[in-house]
């Protein structure tokens, strides 16, 4: 296929995955649009790992050089568990044999960031903001989202990225319900166990703050003593899950119940700057719009794709953030569709069903093992006889046993 038959992708969502997706297309000159149905690209969210497994791909990208300028290394994350307010260390987790077997380092970066260093690589012509899609119809050799802004695009492919409430997944979901083609385990409600805050301090000074000078990132794991917020729960979903997708500022997950959930645990002890601190300390350091209280959901859904319809990263897995796999699987499930598109023979739909057969076949392995690491090392978090283990293997695993680990993958 020559470069003028590639075939044209309609991205739904402009999170992580699916810039990533826009930038490969970029690079590879497969013709794209970007479709998000904010106004505006908030700067929301927390810090996420970034290491061996994508810094070859940024390097390819051109963005290897800036990444690393607005990311901090790390080595080890240090755990204590909270005693009477003691913290008692309970060892570290050591990241350097991974750098052995690999040549890259991991580090830290705030999301927003990485968000905003994976924007500038689209050009600001191929995404629309503030267009929600309100329906998608499809043709044998063409797929059309129509707008709220009543305009519509013709494309040879839509890609789901919008998250784990996926309104391009929910559509084809419906449609394949229809057809008595859904597994049952995808017509299910998306479950969760946990909640928890996730936000962003003002930028801190180093005349106050001397750790945000430190070469290494500092980043430190606590377990507390007897508080409410290490415990997970299963919660029922139906009333809860309705309200947030009907309202930000809904009872259960608006601006007003995440700052109660700051004063729940604002007495929480923290190491900060090498001395004892709360949490209510950091939150002081936070704007309060920088602040959201967020379900964790865990599901892996069997169908991915169907007709010209293919999604990724939350749309068609959602992990647990314990194990900080959730962002780094959609990007690299981005890399993997791009290199597939890229490779495509012909647009029609057999070439099509078979692109994405292959893209699944590749990614869903990968993604399980991703899914059922976050659930182990969620784990911690039991004070059962399990988590005293899981947290034993963290923390307490010796080198020699690390390297071979990694040597044998």
């Amino acid at each position: 296929m020559s470069t003028n038959d590639k075939p044209t992708v309609l991205i739904v969502g402009a999170g992580l995955g699916g810039l990533m997706l826009g930038a490969l297309l970029e690079q590879s000159g497969v013709p794209y649009i970007i479709f998000e149905r904010s106004s505006s690209l908030k700067p929301l969210g927390s810090a996420m790992a970034v290491g061996p497994t994508l810094l070859p791909i940024f390097q390819q990208l051109g963005i290897y050089e800036e990444f690393i300028s607005i990311g901090k290394y790390l080595t080890h994350i240090p755990s204590f568990k909270e005693s009477n307010e003691i913290l008692c260390p309970l060892g570290a987790t050591d990241f350097r044999p991974i750098e052995e077997f690999t040549g890259y380092g991991q580090y830290i970066v705030a999301r927003p960031q990485l968000h905003e260093l994976l924007f500038k690589q689209v050009p600001a012509h191929k995404i629309h903001l503030g267009k929600r899609v309100l329906n998608i119809s499809e043709e044998d050799d063409k797929v059309t989202v129509h707008l709220s802004n009543n305009k519509t695009f013709e494309g040879d492919i839509i890609v789901g990225a919008d998250g784990a409430y996926s309104a391009v997944r929910q559509r084809m979901y419906e449609q394949l319900k229809v057809e008595g083609k859904l597994p049952k385990s995808d017509q299910e409600e998306l479950p969760f166990s946990c909640t928890c805050l996730v936000g962003q301090t003002r930028v801190l000074e180093p005349k106050e703050f001397p750790i945000v000078e430190e070469e290494k990132c500092q980043v430190v794991s606590i377990l507390s003593d007897n508080k409410p917020f290490t415990l997970d729960k299963t919660t029922s979903k139906a009333g809860l899950e309705q309200r947030f997708r009907n309202s930000e500022n809904s009872g259960e997950w608006g601006a007003i119940p995440a700052l109660t959930m700051c004063d729940e645990t604002k007495a929480f002890p923290i190491l900060l700057n090498g001395e004892m601190k709360t949490m209510g300390d950091i939150y002081d350091l936070t704007p309060k719009d920088m602040i959201s209280k967020v379900m964790l959901e865990e599901k892996m859904f069997k169908t991915w794709y169907y007709g010209r319809t293919v999604l990724l990263g939350d749309a068609c897995h959602k992990l647990n953030p314990s194990g900080g796999h959730g962002a780094v699987t959609a990007l690299h499930d981005a890399i993997a569709l791009a290199n597939l598109l890229y490779a495509m023979p012909t647009s029609t739909s057999s070439d099509l069903t078979g692109i994405f057969e292959e893209y699944q076949k590749e990614r869903y392995p990968a993604v399980m093992e991703s899914y059922n690491n976050s659930r182990f090392v969620a784990k911690v978090s039991d004070r059962g006889i399990i988590g005293r283990i899981v947290l034993y293997l963290i923390t307490e695993m010796p080198m020699w046993l690390w390297r071979l680990a990694h040597a044998l993958k």
